[in-house]
């Protein structure tokens, strides 16, 4: 489907974290900065999610899953093409 140009299609972003993760927050940080909307799913308390990440092939938070791209690790370049 093609938007005009002022339509911004709204993608889905997914960060999955654990508590205490330093490049989480950096990543929800840099989310939110950019004015992306993102949801935060504890992998230590949802074993649904973990089995997802590692089906994914990660092995360390947080997972970020914005359409169909998927990274791992604070990433300012993929978080800066989201925006």
């Amino acid at each position: 489907m093609n938007f005009p140009f002022w339509v911004k299609e709204i993608m889905a972003v997914t960060v999955y974290s654990k508590p205490a993760c330093v490049q989480c927050t950096a990543t929800t940080r840099a989310l939110e900065q950019r004015g992306v909307d993102y949801n935060v799913i504890d992998l230590t308390q949802d074993d649904d999610a973990l089995e997802t990440v590692q089906s994914l092939g990660y092995r360390q938070v947080p997972v970020v899953i914005a359409g169909d791209q998927h990274w791992s690790g604070f990433r300012p370049d993929k978080i800066g093409s989201l925006s």
